[in-house]
């Protein structure tokens, strides 16, 4: 059986997040494989990838906050809010005031309400938002709350009737950063959308961590469940009595750790269960032991 852990990809261009999880259950030697937070195709950076047991983690690193690298084309407007759509309008940005850009982000930044983009993978009525919009059909989806917590201007460059923008975005999880680079330009009169896109971290999993698909082929490193769990999430080291509890899949009494998941170790230092509070009960949200 291969190891359970996390194996942190720096996933290339054109690649689905779906081909990554192909390639690396050949390489880890198991079907049990899987990963946090879908990078469209376009995209670059950091895949969380979840093997055998760790798979049980993945939606809940999926809630973590991430980063991206982003640059947006002021000027021309796509039906899927990226590069990889089809231009539906243009307009003169070149001569865009860059205090009207700042403007413009500072209201995109903090608590927000965010429309996903119509190509996406929400369901609406049981199917993908993308499989009803590329069939012609006229997407309504409800705005979302999402935070932003950083969006930062690093550059702007005009050229032509264009303007790009690079960027830095730290925000939470369920925030498109294509949808942020639509609202920006539709905010300014002259429409936008993403043209490339890196991201920067996962949780506490950034591209220091990360691994190519080459150097992944070379050697499958993965990190091990219990490195994995203490990297993300608070930790709480459990007695003898403790542990068999929470192994038969008990409560313990809260420790005041905080609502969020916490890992819990056995006394010699295995990883049993991801818990969380509810008041003052700790109840496990997954049991790893076997």
């Amino acid at each position: 059986m291969a190891e359970s852990g996390l194996i942190i990809v720096d996933k290339p261009a054109e690649w689905t997040s779906h081909d990554v999880v192909a390639k690396l259950r050949r390489l880890a030697g198991t079907r049990r494989v899987g990963h946090a937070g879908t990078l469209d195709p376009m995209a670059t950076g950091v895949l969380v990838v979840g093997v055998e047991k760790a798979t049980r983690l993945l939606g809940h690193l999926a809630l973590t906050e991430k980063v991206y690298e982003a640059t947006i084309r002021l000027g021309v407007t796509t039906n899927t809010d990226d590069a990889e759509g089809q231009v539906i309008s243009t307009a003169p940005a070149a001569d865009v005031d860059p205090a009207a850009v700042q403007k413009g982000v500072d209201a995109l930044t903090g608590e927000i309400m965010q429309v996903p983009p119509q190509v996406s993978a929400i369901k609406v009525d049981g199917q993908r938002a993308y499989k009803l919009a590329r069939a012609g059909e006229d997407v309504e989806l409800a705005a979302r709350p999402v935070t932003v917590r950083e969006f930062s201007v690093l550059d702007i460059r005009a050229h032509d009737d264009v303007m790009d923008i690079d960027a830095v975005v730290t925000c939470s999880s369920g925030t498109y950063i294509r949808a942020l680079a639509r609202d920006l330009g539709a905010g300014l009169g002259v429409g936008g959308h993403l043209t490339a896109l890196r991201r920067t971290r996962v949780g506490p999993y950034d591209l220091s961590r990360a691994r190519t698909i080459e150097g992944l082929t070379e050697e499958c490193v993965i990190l091990p469940i219990g490195e994995a769990v203490s990297a993300a999430f608070p930790r709480w080291d459990l007695t003898a009595e403790e542990a068999r509890v929470v192994s038969h899949g008990g409560r313990l009494p809260a420790a005041g750790l905080g609502k969020g998941p916490i890992g819990v170790f056995g006394p010699e230092g295995e990883l049993l269960a991801l818990v969380e509070e509810q008041g003052r009960i700790a109840k496990p949200l997954a049991v790893f032991i076997s």
